[in-house]
């Protein structure tokens, strides 16, 4: 019923169709608002956790501010250096498995990575864990500190932790490192095996008792285990050499690279979340990386770098002149590669470059400029099966 304006004078069908699409509306809403706060809810407990997964390295920073005075001056604004540090502690069910702890953490591997200010290349340098080298007086776990030595690289890491690590390298290159990102064995093993594993291309058969290693020939999606294996691996692969191992890691890190770019990994929150779980678990870096949002402002620009300009060397190095188990620098070849690092220019690697890795085709002197040398070394466009 309606009166003589037309509106309803009571309860009618259509006041009750209105009602219900009011509450339906009405309904929908508060449906749509739970299910964002919480979509928001789980957003930041992922975040939580994954950020609470890193540690951060506050004993080194504040060792490294002690030593702000002394510390390399970046020369490129926005071009950046991370020291990649595998760890070979003992320590944690996980890491027990690889052996006893024998005097203190080492640095099984460590990689000096420099990203280009504009983020259209990358470099990552492999020091050799041998390499003869000036490490300073450093704070030891214990509050004591070191007496300076020339000694063994690995040396410093397990006297004085990332810190002591830092200033070695700061010091042999003259190179600032903004970041540091230490890595241990489990953590390594769980990325790999978040990613379901990285496929290498392997000349012949390997089989390593020693490293738990038995693979055929030919393409091989290596897990976790055999992935830690084959670039731990040092008696049974290739010619037993440190420099062939730093260059099989060089090479797994290309495969790597190649895994993550082809399965569009950074662009897929269902394949990257396992991802950032694994790594994260296993990183300790300095404050500004400890939380997802300092990784993810280091790795946003890394996207979009052709792999091929993702370089992979290892420092110029021969045997060491009084002692051929060790290593030293090849000198000028290093001081060239260090200079195009601190000045942020691009450096050339190729596989078939010297062995010890000294540039080549340098004008003699009076006779024009230089080129531009050329390291040994291979590309993540390489670590592809082809």
């Amino acid at each position: 019923m309606t009166d003589t304006a037309g509106e309803p004078l009571g309860p009618g069908p259509g006041a009750a169709a209105g009602g219900r699409a009011r509450r339906r509306r009405r309904n929908a809403a508060l449906g749509a608002a739970v299910l964002l706060a919480g979509a928001a809810g789980a957003g930041w407990a992922v975040y939580a956790r994954l950020s609470g997964n890193i540690t951060a390295d506050d004993a080194a920073a504040a060792e490294l501010a002690r030593y702000e005075r002394e510390r390399p001056t970046a020369l490129v604004r926005d071009a950046q250096n991370i020291l990649l540090i595998g760890s070979d502690t003992r320590a944690g069910d996980e890491n027990g498995r690889y052996g006893r702890d024998l005097g203190g953490e080492r640095s099984d591997t460590t990689i000096l990575l420099h990203l280009a200010a504009d983020r259209r290349s990358a470099t990552a340098v492999s020091l050799p864990r041998d390499l003869m080298v000036e490490v300073p007086d450093c704070r030891k776990e214990d509050g004591t500190r070191s007496d300076p030595v020339f000694t063994m690289f690995n040396h410093a890491f397990q006297v004085g932790g990332s810190a002591c690590t830092i200033r070695t390298v700061e010091k042999l290159t003259d190179i600032r490192v903004d970041h540091h990102v230490v890595v241990d064995f489990g953590g390594f093993k769980e990325m790999v095996d978040s990613l379901d594993g990285v496929e290498v291309c392997l000349a012949e058969p390997v089989d390593d008792a020693a490293a738990k290693l038995k693979l055929p020939a030919g393409r091989v999606t290596l897990d976790g285990e055999q992935a830690l294996g084959y670039v731990r691996a040092r008696k049974s692969l290739g010619d037993g050499s440190d420099t062939e191992r730093m260059e099989r890691q060089q090479r797994f890190l290309g495969a790597l690279v190649q895994k993550v770019r082809a399965d569009d990994v950074l662009l897929n929150p269902v394949k990257l979340y396992p991802v950032l779980d694994a790594a994260t678990s296993a990183l300790t870096t300095d404050p500004e990386l400890a939380s997802l949002r300092g990784l993810y402002r280091l790795v946003r620009g890394l996207r979009d770098i052709p792999t091929d300009r993702v370089r992979f060397l290892t420092v110029p190095r021969r045997s060491y002149v009084y002692d051929a188990d060790r290593d030293q620098l090849v000198e000028p070849a290093a001081e060239r590669l260090f200079a195009l690092l601190r000045a942020d220019r691009p450096v050339e690697v190729a596989p078939d470059a010297r062995g010890t890795g000294a540039a080549e085709g340098a004008a003699p002197v009076g006779e024009g400029p230089s080129p531009a040398p050329v390291f040994r070394g291979n590309t993540a466009a390489d670590g592809a099966c082809g």
